[in-house]
């Protein structure tokens, strides 16, 4: 038998998508976590844990929620993110549960909402319905994840934890124990200006940039694309913004790349900015003139699960007795706050319910995977903890 029922569960998913928590880092004047930080608050009332609402930016919130347990035992942290994209895609819609057989859609129904409504799921089922726990419980509802991650940086600095779980919409049975890292970088491309009657005189920067790009390219389908990771995939590089040029009559001086790029366990974003750099090389070499630079903007670690061992035999006990199998242990090509958590030494794992469409129009999530990623979570805890 379940921990909840799949009426409740609906009707706190439902609750969460109606309210905007778009991350103001992607959307100018976006809502924030305020509103729905006070909601995780209000539904605790009367639980018996410490709440803790930090705000760590104006109107961007962590909330903390602990279960203290009787002494002796190890700390965990179930990290879940209450921001969301825009939808300006869907704007009649986003904010609107909608209930479709087993599927529930609306914004956050899948990343991240539902899976804030896990983690408090499983705390209030602790705290109230389980056996003492060595150790203390603690969920994380973070700001920002879909922006820079703010949330998760600031927890991290402040807080410690043995073990963590983040919570992210995937698919049961896998379980995360590997990702890749990523880069946003700006390839940069130098020519001459010049009146665009002497071509003697200019360095076309477009001209440049446009072979950069098609160098890259090449190298991406030789080296990533024919040899993808065994459990992560290709690694991550594509082309993401374009700027150059002033105007029709003029050689353009400058021009800018905007990329994102992935790393995979054991590389470093210096590997791909040498890679990079050794192309503008060349193109230096076959265009007088020109001249390339890169800039980094964000550099993202890659995750490796290292030291969770305990966590993820009880994960698999607790997969066994709710589905009947394990989980099964998984890489993605996607980055997430994991990476955060185990950087300074917690070791993390990731897993959440089946999920689909995100970042886009008529996200969804499953509500019988949600119903028993709660059933596994709470089990899990209890046993790593008991």
């Amino acid at each position: 038998m379940s921990i909840v029922s799949t009426e409740e569960v609906i009707e706190m998913i439902s609750d969460l998508v109606r309210i905007d928590s778009v991350t103001p880092w992607l959307v100018a004047g976006g809502a924030g976590e305020a509103e729905v930080t006070a909601y995780f608050t209000k539904w605790l009332e009367g639980v018996p844990v410490e709440i803790e609402v930090q705000e760590i930016a104006p109107g961007r919130m962590n909330f903390l929620a602990t279960l203290r347990g009787t002494g002796g035992g190890p700390s965990i942290c179930l990290n879940a993110h209450a921001d969301t994209v825009g939808y300006a895609g869907w704007p009649d819609d986003a904010l609107v549960p909608k209930l479709d057989g087993d599927r529930l859609f609306g914004l956050g129904s899948g990343d991240d909402k539902g899976c804030c409504a896990i983690a408090l799921l499983v705390l209030r089922h602790l705290a109230t319905k389980a056996p003492a726990l060595r150790g203390d419980v603690t969920i994380a509802l973070v700001a920002d994840e879909e922006g820079v991650s703010i949330g998760s940086e600031h927890l991290v600095k402040t807080k410690k934890y043995d073990f963590a779980i983040v919570i992210e919409a995937d698919a049961l049975p896998k379980v995360v124990v590997e990702h890749q890292g990523f880069g946003w970088i700006d390839v940069v491309v130098h020519g001459k200006a010049a009146h665009g009657s002497t071509p003697d005189q200019g360095v076309d920067a477009i001209v440049g940039l446009s072979e950069v790009i098609t160098r890259m390219h090449a190298h991406d389908i030789k080296n990533f694309k024919i040899t993808p990771a065994p459990r992560n995939g290709q690694t991550v590089f594509h082309t993401g913004t374009i700027q150059g040029g002033t105007d029709y009559a003029t050689y353009p001086s400058i021009a800018t790349l905007g990329i994102e790029i992935g790393t995979q366990p054991g590389e470093t974003l210096d590997d791909r900015v040498r890679e990079i750099e050794g192309i503008l090389r060349e193109v230096e070499g076959v265009l007088p003139g020109m001249r390339g630079e890169v800039t980094v903007r964000l550099n993202r670690s890659p995750f490796m699960s290292e030291g969770a061992e305990p966590l993820l035999a009880s994960l698999h006990r607790a997969a066994t007795q709710h589905l009947g199998h394990p989980l099964e242990e998984v890489g993605l090509n996607a980055w997430t706050d994991a990476a955060l958590m185990q950087e300074v030494g917690t070791p993390t794992v990731m897993l959440g319910p089946l999920g689909g469409n995100f970042h886009s129009p008529y996200e969804w999530v499953s509500i019988p995977e949600v119903v028993s990623t709660v059933d596994i979570l709470a089990t899990a805890i209890e046993d790593l903890l008991a």
